[in-house]
């Protein structure tokens, strides 16, 4: 530790004292929270900089790297723990979507970045930054203003982290497939050679990390202090004690194991943590960390130093990450690129859409269909066999016509339009390809495959409501009388077809007998 810590002081003040260093980190830090780190701690937040020589003046102080928040905020020094949720909304601007792969390899890592790129240009999304993490991973940005400023009349910059959780949630499903085929040519036996083994998370089926329950005591106070803490590592770093600042003793030491993907780990939920495996799953073997997102969370800003490796966190072309080497980020011969790219309006607005509509990140009324009718009739759900064309609302009918424009938004209305009427992946399966068939041209049949295998693990969505903007895009909204009235395809369909029973009315009591009054002479 000591070593890396003279190394990266010995450069920080001669490298931080390059102009064009200075310029690209405060230009990256406009509007964004920043802190300052002295190594093995950070300093105080909220804080931002007010001109390129702060940022020197800091590092004169011992600061080594910077790390600024992806949320864009109106004014980041009014930001406190304190605020809610509305108060931090009313403050945020806006919000970058971060990516973090973060894997042991740096050779897989660039596979990973790679395949995430692809996938993003998949949706129509070109204009992608990336840079060097400083350590073996990268981080890939898509600025804010790729994103639309509303999705259904909800604000996109009050949708953070749950917006931005959905989209690298379903990026990471794109991709996988993607990454799979980039790593053929680096070795089959890769998995025995690194010995990716484990213990399984019995919930997602991923690999959980391993982490220590470490108990310190003060044996100077009185009575003694006595504190319990978590660790990813089982050295016990010097912890003092808050009372009389004497270093603690370690205790006891314990193992136990985390889920990241679930939140959970084996102290609460130890049945849930018990079969060692081999993993066969490339993202649980790379442990690829998909998703920096969490609120006020901060990331490395880019041409940082980084502390463990003394390497810079440049600026990559995105099209050149195969030919990245450790020596590109000695910080003595770095390069300065911009880290955001210049999007069009709306570039990433189909991406938004998709990943809403695969993982459900809509309000709580608007996920489930309501199977209660006015009055005092409930749905039931619909059989196959009475699953009849006739039923559909005209905007699905317009869609079955085929389409030239939007068939991908298309695709995913009408399977989980398909999905939410029970009917099973088979025949799923048959109608949307006797759809594509009528589509100029068609969707690419492995994209329609790989699609149905991805539904077919996913729980069902609704469609989305007449009222979403998607079908205005597309151009096959058309209401009638009961569209207007059910709201969704579902409902309508449910309520053409004539499927709901009337509810059983439950008897009614029979009336009280009415208390007579009684007379005075009685009462005497």
């Amino acid at each position: 530790m000591e070593q890396k810590e003279e190394r990266i002081r010995a450069i920080a003040l001669s490298y931080y004292s390059r102009k064009d260093v200075l310029d690209a980190i405060f230009k990256f830090s406009h509007n964004r929270e920043v802190s300052p780190r002295y190594f093995e701690g950070f300093g105080k937040r909220p804080d931002s900089f007010q001109y390129p020589a702060d940022i020197l003046s800091l590092v004169k102080r011992g600061a080594t790297s910077f790390h600024c928040s992806e949320e864009i905020w109106s004014d980041p020094m009014q930001l406190s723990t304190d605020l809610n949720q509305e108060q931090l909304n009313n403050l945020r601007t806006g919000w970058d979507l971060v990516i973090d792969i973060d894997c042991k390899w740096i050779d897989y890592s660039k596979k990973a970045a790679q395949s995430i790129i692809q996938a993003l240009k998949f949706r129509g999304v070109e204009n992608i930054g990336v840079k060097f993490s400083g350590s073996k991973g990268f981080h890939i940005i898509i600025p804010w203003q790729a994103f639309p400023d509303e999705i259904n009349g909800i604000k996109t910059k009050e949708m953070f982290p749950e917006w931005p959780k959905a989209i690298v949630l379903y990026l990471k499903e794109l991709s996988r497939p993607i990454l799979q085929n980039l790593i053929k040519d680096m070795g089959d036996d890769f998995v025995k050679e690194k010995g990716f083994t484990g213990i399984k998370c019995e919930t997602c089926n991923n690999l959980a990390s391993e982490s220590y329950q470490i108990t310190v005591r003060c044996n100077k106070c009185y009575p003694s202090h006595i504190e319990t803490f978590k660790s990813s590592s089982p050295d016990y770093k010097a912890k003092k004690c808050p009372v009389c600042m004497s270093i603690m003793l370690e205790q006891s030491k314990k193992k136990f194991y985390i889920c990241n993907t679930c939140n959970i780990d084996s102290i609460e939920n130890p049945g849930n943590f018990n079969e060692e495996i081999i993993a066969t799953d490339i993202f649980k073997i790379l442990g690829l960390d998909l998703q920096l997102v969490s609120s006020r969370h901060l990331f490395r800003m880019p041409y940082s130093l980084h502390e463990k490796t003394a390497l810079a966190s440049i600026v990559l072309d995105k099209n050149k990450i195969n030919e990245f080497t450790i020596k590109d980020a000695d910080p003595l011969n770095i390069k300065i690129l911009d880290f955001l790219p210049n999007p069009k309006k709306d570039e990433a607005k189909e991406l938004l859409i998709q990943s809403l509509d695969v993982y459900n990140s809509q309000k709580p009324e608007d996920k489930k269909i309501s199977f209660q009718e006015p009055g005092k009739k409930e749905f039931k759900k619909i059989e196959i066999k009475d699953l009849k064309d006739e039923y559909f609302p005209p905007t699905i009918n317009n869609i079955l016509k085929g389409m030239d424009d939007g068939k991908k938004r298309g695709l995913f209305i009408l399977m989980n339009f398909y999905r939410s009427l029970s009917l099973s992946m088979e025949d799923i399966e048959k109608r949307l390809n006797e759809w594509n068939a009528k589509n100029n041209p068609p969707l690419k049949q492995g994209y329609i495959n790989n699609q149905l295998i991805w539904h077919s693990k996913q729980k069902s969505v609704l469609p989305p409501n007449f009222s979403n903007d998607i079908y205005k895009e597309i151009g096959v909204l058309e209401l009638d009388t009961l569209s207007e009235k059910t709201k969704n395809p579902v409902s309508y369909v449910i309520r053409k077809s004539g499927a709901w029973k009337t509810q059983i009315e439950k008897p009614k009591r029979a009336p009280r007998a009415k208390k007579t009054k009684k007379s005075k002479s009685n009462e005497m």
